[in-house]
């Protein structure tokens, strides 16, 4: 695999080997050839390497991994907008960009450049809305597929960790893909995490795959923080009547069904995802809209939560 620099908008040639970042180091390596198809560079396998040590990161006081079950629930909005409110409230915030396949922190956060290195040789995360930022999608042209393997994407997680000079943080908030596969796996492993988020929405569908999410962690050891229920409900915004779009308390009863914590309700509304596609998430555009309070209860609550578990180590696991 290879950190790939930004393209200058010109088309370039599908059997040409991709160059890597220049200030990151090579990490393994792939070719993509003329049919799509992945050749990968000889490199020693898993089972050959040492095994890795754990990647301490001392100067961020909570890891937080915001997950969901499955697709379409609106996460990475929601990882977006939390992270805005906790450095709204006061905190020094990071947001990690973990979803190699679909990178959607660089749009919502409206900001595509290439990362500067440190004399230290480490990737110095942008800033945008206050947020320390850093996501696959600052060194991947955006029309460039990434046909990655597990071990690929395990060591970009992990550079991700070590090699971007984070500094000092409050909060990492780490916006995971959907569903339960390697990314969740490899920082859970890589990072002693302080707990995980998930978010859902209140239909069915989404709650049978928020209990696939709690068992997932659960076997990884990583504390559950909270359930979020995004779409929760549509309010009229001429008369303010609230209608309950899918169902009513589905992640509530969730919530309490696993013995966790209900940080809140996320209402549906068609501004939050307009703000994100501009790149001005709702919270940092419109702060005091009816919306930003919403993510504002949430983050008071994650953050209470926190609060009341006094140590990390004491967190409940399910």
């Amino acid at each position: 695999m290879r950190f790939l620099k930004k393209g200058d908008g010109k088309k370039e040639k599908t059997d040409k080997q991709i160059k890597p970042h220049p200030d990151l180091k090579v990490i393994s390596g792939a070719e993509i050839s003329g049919k799509g198809q992945q050749r990968p560079v000889p490199q020693t396998t898993p089972r050959q390497q040492a095994p890795q040590q754990n990647i301490t990161l001392p100067n961020i006081k909570y890891k937080i991994a915001v997950a969901s079950g499955k697709g379409g629930v609106g996460k990475s909005t929601v990882a977006t907008n939390l992270a805005i409110s906790l450095a709204q409230a006061g905190a020094k915030v990071g947001l990690m960009d973990a979803d190699a396949y679909g990178p959607s922190i660089p749009t919502m956060m409206g900001i595509q450049e290439n990362p500067k290195t440190s004399p230290e040789r480490k990737l110095i995360p942008l800033v945008r809305h206050d947020i320390k930022l850093m996501s696959i999608g600052f060194m991947v042209p955006e029309e460039q597929a990434m046909i990655w393997r597990g071990p690929m994407l395990h060591s970009a997680i992990r550079q991700f960790l070590s090699d971007v000079d984070w500094g000092e943080l409050d909060y990492l908030i780490i916006d995971l893909p959907p569903g339960t596969g390697d990314v969740a796996l490899t920082l859970s492993q890589a990072i002693p995490l302080t707990g995980a988020v998930i978010v859902t929405t209140p239909q069915d569908v989404a709650l049978a795959d928020v209990r696939r999410g709690v068992a997932m962690f659960e076997r990884l050891g990583v504390p559950i923080l909270g359930i979020i229920e995004n779409m929760s409900f549509f309010r009229c915004p001429h008369c303010n009547e609230k209608t309950e779009i899918f169902k009513a308390d589905g992640g509530k009863k969730t919530s309490e069904r696993f013995g966790v914590s209900f940080l809140g309700e996320i209402p549906l509304d068609a501004e939050v995802c307009t703000a994100g596609d501009l790149g001005v998430p709702i919270v940092a555009g419109h702060p005091d809209s009816h919306q930003a309070e919403a993510f504002g209860d949430v983050a008071s609550a994650l953050d209470q939560v926190l609060k009341e578990s006094g140590d990390e180590d004491e967190l409940t696991i399910l």
